[in-house]
């Protein structure tokens, strides 16, 4: 087998793994930095579950399956960062996995309801977690932002502004028609 070949069967599986997508600059800068690089596919709920399990459990049940065209992009955004982002930070409850190890060194995921909490909660119980906020904010304003609603009322007031923002799509699209 020759060079010629060699480079062929090479570009031959970096096709097949995916490579055709991958910006090489940015790969590049990546390894300098150490950080491993990982690749997923498209619609592929094995390779990216994090995200695949957002799109079904909030993308999807928020705004449905059926395409909605770009120019509402705006909207969407305003209604996401007024009312679906508080709602799913400080008022809907996750089940928080616990990592037990049977005696053969397997590790299991228990969900137990006392690790039930809202990703703010979570984060609010990671080990050191002031590092991470911002310089100008504390734990004492973002309680504050999580106890303007109560769970209920941010619930109501998200079906609300959906249910505005999906007349507000359906009466423009109907302009159109």
């Amino acid at each position: 087998m020759n060079l010629d070949n060699l480079k062929t069967i090479a570009q031959m599986e970096d096709f097949l793994n995916g490579n055709e997508y991958v910006n090489k600059t940015v790969a590049k800068l990546l390894e300098k930095l150490l950080i491993e690089f990982t690749k997923s596919r498209p619609r592929t709920s094995n390779d990216n579950a994090l995200a695949e399990g957002k799109n079904a459990s909030i993308v999807r049940k928020t705004f449905g399956y059926t395409h909605i065209p770009q120019k509402y992009a705006e909207k969407i955004n305003v209604f996401n960062f007024e009312a679906l982002n508080p709602y799913i930070n400080y008022h809907r409850p996750c089940l928080y996995p616990t990592l037990i190890v049977d005696l053969k060194g397997k590790q299991k995921k228990k969900y137990k309801y006392e690790n039930m909490m809202t990703p703010y909660e979570k984060f609010k119980s990671l080990p050191d977690a002031k590092q991470y906020l911002n310089e100008n904010m504390t734990f004492q304003k973002r309680d504050d932002i999580a106890k303007i609603m109560t769970d209920n009322a941010a619930t109501d007031f998200l079906q609300q502004q959906r249910k505005v923002l999906f007349k507000y799509i359906h009466e423009d699209c109907q302009k159109v028609a």
